[in-house]
């Protein structure tokens, strides 16, 4: 059976996509220092500890799974926290992806699937945003996976290294089984926010900003369900596998929610109101960002027909109510 590595494989998007590897037919190899990730998520393939700078230990792992294309999650994300601490997020992401990378060369690991974000545009007024919009991002988050794209078409140009390269947008939602599901401490993002607000686990949901130029005066993003982003990742892995060559995807749905949209619609699905109250802008917030590429729908074949609003607060209410993880 074919191995993936799976960077990150611990954490909220990495374990949905060790599920669906193993649904696809493929053998997960988790590697994941557990700073942010968690061992009761690695629950479909090998857990192998480690941290992605540790060369030595990379090559460890390489020689003994000997996996056929690594699939590359495992990064600091938080935008507040990049616009405080920039030279942690470049030297974890940029550093640790290079020394990733490096090991997969190698090995002769030539196949790269690399979770990227729609944060290396930065902002755009009142542009939709594909694949060829200039990337000028805003904070140090963007600009280290803006610098790790950079990396791999040098290393394509330079070993013939494959790779896909997935921009994309807020992923939200949960494994529709429960096996797996979103849990951050702390939590930032504004769903499980939100459902924490619901339950009574935090006091309110503050919404940062009230003044951008939207409709309502909050910041407007593209959601995705998790499963149908992972779903985007084990076709991109095909489309290596089938010789197809690099290239680059936007993953969204091309509908933007205002924060307050999100708070009617879990309303809607919770029949709970949302306690929240009014802050500040958040420094390195775009004011909008939302998906105008079809690319991954025509070239990949991907449907993301989970990526309704309320399907998605109702899995992460699911998740939220039932799931939890132990370090």
């Amino acid at each position: 059976m074919t191995h993936v590595l799976v960077t990150g494989g611990a954490g909220y998007i990495g374990s949905h996509a060790c599920k669906a590897l193993k649904a696809a037919g493929y053998t997960p190899v988790t590697f994941d220092n557990l700073v942010t990730g968690w061992q009761d998520a690695v629950k479909f393939g090998p857990f192998e500890q480690g941290d992605l700078t540790d060369r030595a230990r990379l090559d460890a792992v390489f020689a003994k799974w000997k996996p056929a294309a690594v699939m590359h999650f495992a990064a600091l994300s938080q935008v507040g926290e990049a616009m405080a601490e920039p030279g942690r997020y470049w030297r974890n992401n940029v550093e640790g992806s290079l020394t990733l990378i490096e090991a997969a060369v190698a090995a002769g690991c030539m196949h790269f699937v690399f979770s990227s974000t729609c944060a290396t545009y930065g902002e755009h007024d009142n542009v939709v945003l594909d694949e060829q919009t200039p990337q000028e991002p805003l904070n140090a988050y963007g600009a280290s996976k803006r610098a790790v794209e950079n990396i791999l078409r040098d290393f394509e140009a330079a070993y013939g290294l494959n790779h896909v390269i997935f921009r994309y947008f807020n992923v939200a939602g949960a494994d529709p089984e429960g096996e797996v599901g979103e849990h951050h401490r702390p939590e930032t993002h504004l769903i499980p926010v939100m459902l924490e607000a619901i339950d009574g686990t935090r006091d309110a949901l503050t919404i940062h900003g009230t003044d951008y130029d939207t409709p309502d005066g909050t910041c407007i993003r593209d959601y995705v369900h998790v499963c149908d982003l992972v779903d985007a990742h084990v076709l991109g892995l095909k489309w290596l596998e089938e010789g197809k060559g690099s290239e680059v995807f936007n993953l969204g749905t091309g509908d933007g929610f205002s924060v307050r949209e999100v708070i009617d619609a879990s309303r809607a699905v919770t029949n709970k109101d949302v306690p929240h109250a009014h802050g500040p802008r958040r420094a390195g917030d775009a004011t909008k960002l939302v998906s105008g590429s079809s690319r991954a729908a025509s070239d990949l074949g991907w449907s993301p027909d989970r990526s309704n609003m309320r399907q998605m607060i109702k899995d992460a209410w699911n998740w939220h109510q039932n799931g939890a993880y132990e370090k």
